[in-house]
């Protein structure tokens, strides 16, 4: 890949359209996401903001039903659990960051030590975008270049000064998929080890979408556009084996759900615009 993630810059679209909202009709606040825009989702974003939020909206959920929602979901459900988890911990870690800016935005990640690991070419545009923004780059977060499919998690946290003595906050939201199982099982395992009494969120597919996408809402769809982009899903698990997965690699399971039960909790519409059923949240304490 030579380019940051196209997925990413989408995800920084979705939280930026919601941002635009008026107070008391969006889930949270992404004041940067926009910086991150560029070509048509940077012109989408100004089309919305000085044209008409719904009109472009309307357009990304007919082109991609259900993405959007997902999207914005996913970032209300995060938010809210790792501000819960950084009361009790001062150690906060990005598995796969993209143009996530909690480390900016959440006020209990702003007392924190951050490490944001990413893929490099994703890390280093985030950073020029940031630097560009004149937004800076604090002295709390330190970001870190790594290929999930090769390198230790434990080892590149280790030697960017993570402390595996004290528990920490891990967030791990859209990149299982995007992994061998081989890579997510060693993933798993080495945050089991990194640090003691952990928690970890993170995002995961239900395994039957890789197999028969026509079964759920919006997953066709959704599939061929992210193997237009060179970006293919490769892994999932069902739902109903997750429990005993994790408690394998010494973790227990605390909640799961789908983004579309989030979207709906939070009062959004539950017909039409809706997130993917196959889309799933779960966090996880070491045992």
């Amino acid at each position: 890949m030579n380019r940051a993630s196209l997925t990413a810059e989408y995800m920084a679209l979705f939280r930026a359209l919601e941002t635009s909202r008026p107070p008391g009709f969006r889930m949270f606040v992404d004041s940067d996401a926009a910086a991150f825009l560029h070509g048509a989702r940077k012109l989408l974003y100004w089309i919305a903001r000085f044209h008409g939020l719904r009109l472009v909206e309307e357009l990304l959920d007919r082109e991609a039903p259900g993405a959007r929602a997902a999207g914005i979901a996913r970032t209300k459900w995060i938010d809210d659990e790792a501000s819960a988890a950084l009361e009790t911990t001062n150690q906060f870690v990005l598995l796969g960051a993209g143009f996530d800016m909690r480390a900016y935005r959440l006020t209990p990640a702003t007392r924190a030590t951050v490490f944001e690991l990413d893929h490099p070419e994703t890390s280093s545009a985030k950073q020029a975008e940031l630097r560009k923004a004149k937004r800076g780059l604090p002295e709390h977060i330190r970001y870190l270049g790594i290929d999930f499919n090769t390198q230790s998690i434990a080892e590149v946290l280790l030697e960017a000064g993570f402390d595996n003595s004290r528990p920490a906050c891990f967030v791990w939201e859209g990149v299982t998929n995007y992994l061998t199982a081989e890579a997510v099982d060693n993933a798993v395992c080495e945050i089991r080890r990194a640090a003691r009494e952990s928690v970890l969120l993170f995002t995961y597919i239900d395994r039957a979408v890789l197999d028969n996408p026509q079964f759920f809402f919006g997953a066709a769809r959704l599939m061929a556009r992210l193997q237009s982009y060179g970006e293919p899903w490769t892994f999932g698990l069902y739902p109903g084996e997750l429990q005993s997965y994790l408690a394998a690699r010494g973790f227990e399971l605390v909640k799961d759900s789908s983004v579309a039960e989030v979207w709906q909790q939070a009062g959004r519409p539950s017909r039409g615009t809706r997130g993917y059923e196959f889309y799933r949240l779960a966090s996880a304490r070491v045992r």
